[in-house]
């Protein structure tokens, strides 16, 4: 794609980068077929080629409208489209460049930024605990539209105080350990388990991703910054082998803490440090399918449905690891049609794009239901969260699967 970027931002960071991105697209169009916003709406304003065309002739100089804001905002920054692309664009880089321009060419209507503040201050404090507390103690009251994105509390059960030779750190997080704090129990028994000790770093917290959603870029690199420095005297001393992420969107985020804060003289090196050490839960677990697999014959779901996170496949090109670990587990995995798609979750787009989120996940849930499984499994919580608010069936990460398994009675007793 030719370019002639604007004399302001073409010998920017932004500009160059984005200049390298644009040049590789050929127009050729397969990011049509598996974009999901494409899907849904039908307008090619809102696929990956539509975009790329919109954030061009924004850096060209040209015209940047509400119009232009809104096709961006609706993008889920999935990625399927990279997973898809015969020419290696990095639309997902392009998209956060357009998003942060876009942002401060066109003013957005005051009730949408109020929104998008809260948002931004409640996910990433203690304050969304408080709230989900209030909820979760009205939700037998609360209206049933209302009470289905109320998640029901699951106790997290006590946590493991040995201490062993391997030593990891897990990441704080902002909504998890509030919504789901099962989630965090689980990791740290099932990799005590294995001979593993985790541990969250005080000071350390969001990893960055839900204000990075919202497009309040500066405030997502100070929570990584803060992530870093929390980190640094572990990973200085030489204390921990990896940062362990069981939220795959957390682990996308902070495995791109080196592109984010590449500009940056203080943080650049320890960022590529840091992003080299993230790895996720199934990494970890791999290695000792074959030995934990003994252990959990016989206890698993007979039939689970696994759904890959967007962040988790074309992100990370995670899948095929953990779902050969979990074939490996001993879990039954039933296919099921379009399982490369998008939720509809991806972060905080749920909430503020509750239309086309809500005809994902139906698309989502029908496909998985032609499997008629026990269980769905994940290994994200925006995408449990948001697909258990659409069905009975239960929805649950796989490390919980795995950490009732093994605390559970044995057959012969």
């Amino acid at each position: 794609m030719q370019t002639r970027l604007s004399e302001s931002i073409k010998d920017t960071p932004h500009g160059k980068r984005a200049e390298a991105i644009l040049r590789k697209c050929v127009h050729c169009g397969f990011c049509t077929a598996t974009c999901p916003t494409y899907q849904v709406l039908g307008d090619e304003l809102d696929s990956p080629r539509g975009r790329i065309y919109l954030i061009k002739q924004m850096l060209e100089g040209g015209e940047v409208t509400a119009s232009t804001q809104l096709h961006l905002d609706r993008c889920l920054t999935c990625r399927n489209c990279e997973t898809t692309c015969p020419s290696g664009v990095e639309y997902g880089q392009l998209i956060d460049i357009g998003r942060s321009m876009v942002e401060t060419r066109v003013e957005r209507p005051a009730g949408e930024r109020a929104k998008r503040a809260v948002l931004g201050r409640v996910l990433a404090t203690p304050l969304f605990g408080a709230a989900l507390r209030v909820g979760q103690a009205l939700r037998p009251l609360l209206p049933r539209a209302i009470a289905v994105k109320v998640p029901a509390r699951r106790p997290s059960g006590a946590v493991p105080r040995g201490t062993h030779a391997r030593r990891v750190l897990i990441l704080a997080g902002c909504v998890q350990p509030s919504m789901m704090p099962s989630i965090d129990a689980a990791t740290l028994r099932v990799l005590d388990a294995v001979g593993i000790s985790a541990s969250v770093a005080p000071g350390s917290g969001c990893c960055g991703a839900a204000r990075f959603h919202l497009n309040q870029q500066s405030a997502a690199l100070g929570q990584m910054r803060a992530n870093i420095d929390a980190w640094w005297p572990d990973i200085e001393a030489g204390r921990i082998e990896a940062i362990v992420m069981n939220a795959s969107g957390c682990g996308a985020t902070v495995r791109e803490y080196a592109h984010h804060l590449q500009d940056d003289p203080s943080y650049a090196a320890k960022a590529r440090r840091v992003s080299g050490l993230v790895r996720d839960v199934a990494e970890i677990l791999a290695p000792h399918a074959g030995e934990l697999a003994p252990r959990l014959q016989g206890r698993l779901p007979a039939r689970v449905a696994f759904h890959p996170p967007c962040t988790l496949q074309h992100w990370q090109a995670l899948r095929p690891l953990t779902e050969r670990m979990l074939a490996e587990l001993g879990f039954a995995l039933q296919p099921f049609a379009d399982s490369h798609s998008c939720c509809g979750s991806a972060g905080t787009y749920s909430l503020l794009q509750p239309q086309i989120a809500g005809e994902l996940r139906a698309r989502k849930l029908a496909a998985i239901g032609q499997a008629e499984p026990d269980a769905i499994l994940s290994s994200n919580i925006g995408c449990l969260a948001h697909l258990q608010s659409g069905t009975g069936i239960p929805v649950r990460h796989w490390i919980e699967a795995v950490d009732d398994a093994l605390r559970a009675p044995s057959a012969a007793a």
